[in-house]
């Protein structure tokens, strides 16, 4: 069977590993511009973050508080949770230093994470490619049995295609000899030859 050729650049490889790191340089970034324009030591603003973070790790909590809760949805609801206290922190604090070190924190966690699904995902990717595997082996089988019997089949037809031609060929000759009596080979459970 043919296999179609895939391939992946580079890029599209690497772009779900970078999402971790590119989200959380984004909150930060976005974090220091607004502290560049008046939100340090601005008591609201440190108010209003504090108050969407902990509605966000309340709305994580609640969500992943029931047994069928919805993983995803409470992973989300944490991250931006996380994202909300990294902005706070990059917004009012003075210096870059804590937002930095905030920065690397919410950086290691987001990866570690995400290196659980990516490790989901590769064993179900993994499981699912050996499974289709072994469903094209077992058609690969089916086919090449499929193949072999179609061609003992025309070998057949075209050996009982060639015996018929010869029968009929012998019939005729034997029907041509001097002395030849059908009603002799009929009666001895021969065929005669001739055409009823």
């Amino acid at each position: 069977m043919n296999e179609p050729i895939t391939y992946q650049h580079w890029a599209v490889k690497f772009a779900p590993k970078a999402v971790p790191a590119l989200a959380t340089t984004t909150v930060l970034i976005l974090g220091r511009i607004w502290n560049a324009n008046g939100a340090e030591h601005s008591t609201g603003n440190a108010v209003l973050m504090t108050g969407l973070a902990l509605g966000a790790a309340a709305a994580g909590g609640f969500t992943s508080a029931g047994r069928a809760g919805d993983a995803t949805l409470a992973g989300t609801a944490f991250a931006l949770s996380g994202g909300l206290a990294l902005a706070g922190v990059a917004g009012y604090a003075d210096g870059l230093s804590l937002p930095l070190l905030l920065w690397a924190l919410a950086t290691t966690v987001a990866y570690s994470l995400a290196n659980r699904y990516w490790r989901t995902d590769r064993r179900e990717s993994l499981a699912y490619e050996r499974h289709t595997a072994a469903r094209r082996e077992d058609h690969a089988h089916v086919e090449r049995v499929e193949t072999l019997r179609a061609h003992t089949q025309i070998e057949v037809a075209r050996e009982a295609a060639t015996y018929a031609t010869a029968l009929a060929e012998a019939m005729t000759a034997r029907a041509a000899l001097p002395g030849f009596d059908p009603e002799t080979l009929t009666r001895a459970g021969l065929p005669s030859g001739r055409t009823k």
